[in-house]
């Protein structure tokens, strides 16, 4: 049986231990390896239609590209591309020290090991799999190599993830977009859309994005969607009290 070729494009929110934000995100677009270049040629055109000719990112949004945004949005729910993410929420309980050795990196390598490997939207057994990450820190390449180690253990040496390696954000067209659909849960989970001095031009995506997924964003989704994933974790809440 040949199995079909997919590829994974990752990005992080809010993922450093002590940034002070209160939620962290990871996900990926997921894509099928004969589309890649037909589906980065479309995203291409819809930017240049718009006259967008930097990155795509959540934090540069503003009301004067909204239409461009909510094409992407169109294209991605018209396209055969997919999303799904982890959302944790109250990053403060997460007990290092108890459950990853003391090393927040655990935790991250857990969550990673986690987006990927699900029966519903990853099945091991039908597909094989190529990882890119966006580069966040100087660490890169040790974290590479660890979450190799991670899936080759798990799936004794017979992994469906193929590979993993780093990428810029501005060389992939599907980081950018996986950057804009976290950029958008994360900024729900955070409240922000409820404060008077919010985007406006981000509290309207995330309803088109809500509209077009049929999810509130900050909620988590049904654990077998396909095309728009959310994770809702929430550690569990420390008790100091028995150590």
């Amino acid at each position: 049986m040949n199995k079909e070729q997919l590829t994974f494009y990752i990005d992080e929110s809010c993922h450093l231990e002590h940034d002070h934000f209160p939620v962290m995100c990871i996900g990926y677009i997921k894509v099928p390896k004969e589309q890649t270049e037909e589906m980065k040629q479309c995203i291409k055109a819809i930017k240049r239609r718009h006259n967008i000719l930097h990155e795509i990112k959540w934090n540069t949004i503003s009301n004067t590209h909204i239409d461009m945004y909510k094409e992407l949005i169109d294209y991605f729910f018209d396209s055969n591309m997919e999303f799904r993410c982890i959302l944790v929420k109250y990053k403060d309980r997460l007990d290092n020290l108890s459950f990853n050795n003391g090393e927040h990196d655990n935790f991250y390598y857990k969550m990673i090991y986690y987006l990927l490997v699900n029966p519903y939207t990853n099945p091991s057994a039908m597909n094989n799999y190529r990882v890119f990450l966006d580069i966040k820190d100087t660490k890169g390449r040790a974290k590479l190599n660890k979450i190799q180690e991670v899936f080759s253990n798990k799936f004794h040496g017979k992994s469906p993830f193929l590979s993993f390696q780093h990428i810029r954000s501005h060389e992939s067209q599907f980081i950018q977009l996986a950057d804009f659909f976290i950029g958008a849960v994360t900024y729900k989970a955070r409240g922000l859309h409820l404060k008077k001095d919010g985007s406006l031009a981000k509290k309207e995506l995330i309803n088109y994005i809500e509209m077009k997924s049929g999810y509130v964003l900050d909620e988590g989704t049904e654990p077998g969607e396909i095309k728009f994933n959310i994770f809702d974790h929430q550690p569990r809440k420390r008790n100091d009290s028995g150590r």
